[in-house]
């Protein structure tokens, strides 16, 4: 049985109380003492000693209530330690002050292919392929920053936290490092992570929102493309939404448990794009992180790589991508040993790469790596039936940003948003909603209240004070558009053309309001 006795401090006290356990013949297997209490293990005691052991105790000054215990706090407290390591994923070991390792977790032993005795029989100096870490580590009292290690072969980010003992004025040495706990960050467990927070909402096909035939139609070629383990091209105007849907085409495929990680082409020089990419080893170029970096596609292993706008990428950079594309190996900036991950591409661009490669501005061999499945992402204006649905969903976000409550469309509105061009697209509607959802204070937005980009279709022959639904308003307006504009284009074709979106959609639209065409 295990018990407390609390006690009030002083001189002897605990010995006292072990005394009475002695004179009555009591074998004590473990005893932790934290005043106010003293935690025995005591296997021979029973349930019906404990009145007369309390009788015997209360004879001892200061000896207070004994309490029954499940297990010693220390014990716990080990216990709780022990299984706590052996969950981590990531590899942790602790040093003495010279370097010794104390305690290890089975991952750490894992990655040194050693059980945990004998790795707690190493020094750091041991285990790392520079043994000059361990010196630093000591000569600097266990304050340093994070830096890269190799471990049996295998690179870490090793996170280094000082363990001290309390801080107690007029103490000489208290608080004075006394050893470190070692944390080690794979590549890819640090990919998992970032990759984590960059997309902590999920991703999946229903975060695209859109009912047209343009967007179902793409979801279901979507899908059947995403479960095909190879290179993925996605092309489609600025703002439709082309990231959305690689995130989507990741989520369902079998890395969906592995990182998605994502590079925008067009927003680094040349220089800073490779080494976000592909790393560098310690001492790669002046300002280098010590001990180097791992870069986008080694933190990706087993999972997906976005590269946004492609058709930005410099010629250096798409030759070293193809090498990758053609044996997934690759080396850091100023290194010499190659590195091999298995990495899914996707990529995305707005440009034309085909007039591209004619004009010799994007390598022909790549274009074909990279195009081996192709989405193409419509623009807005070829799919004006999603358009009220993606400003309500926007009205709801940015009136939660806001704090405001809900606000809605009146008809002019709704059929002023559905007949712009949006030449930027979904991005474009969100920054009209936002901006009309912060300058406003009214309830009901009107189209004076939209922010419009030049080359707006206006609304005013519409009848908002005879609108009964955002519905039949839009297929009003709809209907009086096409009625006045077919004369002049006779053809659906002419007319897809007139109005800058598809003919199938136009085509649909004059069955739907019985436009008289000639077929």
């Amino acid at each position: 049985m295990r018990v407390n006795i609390q006690f009030s401090d002083r001189v002897g006290i605990a010995h006292e109380i072990l005394a009475v356990l002695a004179r009555r013949g009591l074998n004590v297997l473990a005893v932790e003492v934290d005043p106010p209490n003293i935690y025995i293990d005591i296997p021979e005691l029973v349930e019906a000693m404990l009145p007369s052991l309390q009788a015997d105790c209360d004879a001892v000054s200061g000896v207070g209530k004994i309490q029954v215990l499940d297990i010693l706090p220390g014990i716990r407290r080990r216990l709780n330690l022990d299984t706590m390591m052996a969950v981590m994923e990531d590899p942790v070991i602790a040093i003495d002050a010279i370097g010794h390792v104390v305690i290890a977790n089975a991952a750490a032993a894992a990655v040194a292919g050693m059980s945990e005795e004998a790795l707690c029989q190493k020094t750091l100096r041991d285990l790392l392929e520079d043994a000059s870490i361990q010196d630093e580590l000591i000569v600097n009292a266990f304050r340093v920053p994070s830096r890269e290690v190799i471990m049996n072969g295998e690179p870490f980010l090793m996170d280094v936290t000082p363990v001290s003992e309390p801080f107690s004025e007029g103490v000489a040495n208290l608080g004075a490092a006394v050893g470190a706990l070692l944390t080690l960050h794979a590549p890819k467990r640090m990919g998992g992570r970032l990759s984590a927070i960059q997309h902590s909402e999920g991703s999946g096909f229903h975060f695209i929102i859109g009912e047209s035939e343009q967007i179902q139609a793409l979801k279901i070629r979507a899908a059947r493309v995403a479960v095909v383990d190879a290179p993925l091209l996605i092309t489609g105007e600025t703002g439709t939404g082309k990231e959305l849907l690689a995130q989507a085409c990741h989520g369902i495929s079998t890395r969906s448990n592995a990182p998605f990680l994502e590079l925008n082409c067009a927003a680094l020089p040349e220089s800073l794009a490779e080494s976000e990419l592909f790393g560098y080893m310690a001492g790669a170029f002046t300002g280098a992180q010590r001990g180097g970096k791992p870069g986008l596609i080694e933190m990706a292993d087993g999972g997906t790589v976005f590269l946004d706008e492609i058709g930005e990428m410099s010629m250096y950079l798409q030759a070293k991508l193809l090498r990758f594309l053609n044996d997934g190996k690759f080396r850091r900036i100023g290194g010499d040993k190659e590195v091999k991950v298995n990495v899914r591409i996707i990529s995305a661009t707005h440009r034309n790469l085909r007039k591209m490669v004619q004009e010799g501005a994007f390598r022909e061999d790549l274009f074909y790596r990279l195009n081996v499945l192709h989405l193409e992402m419509p623009a807005l204006r070829e799919r004006p039936d999603d358009v009220l649905l993606l400003a309500r969903h926007f009205i709801e976000r940015a009136c939660t940003q806001a704090q405001k409550p809900v606000c809605r469309l009146n008809a002019s509105a709704c059929a002023a948003l559905v007949s712009n061009r949006w030449p930027g697209n979904v991005r474009q509607l969100q920054n009209v909603v936002f901006r009309a959802i912060t300058m406003s204070d009214q309830r009901v937005l009107d189209a004076a209240d939209l922010d419009w980009a030049e080359g707006s279709i206006t609304a005013e022959e519409v009848n908002a004070d005879a609108a009964e639904s955002w519905e039949l308003s839009v297929n009003a307006f709809e209907s009086a558009l096409l009625e006045k504009l077919y004369p002049q284009f006779p053809s659906s074709r002419k007319l897809a053309v007139r109005l800058a979106t598809s003919h199938s959609m136009i085509a649909a639209k004059l069955r739907k309001h019985g436009i008289p065409q000639k077929r």
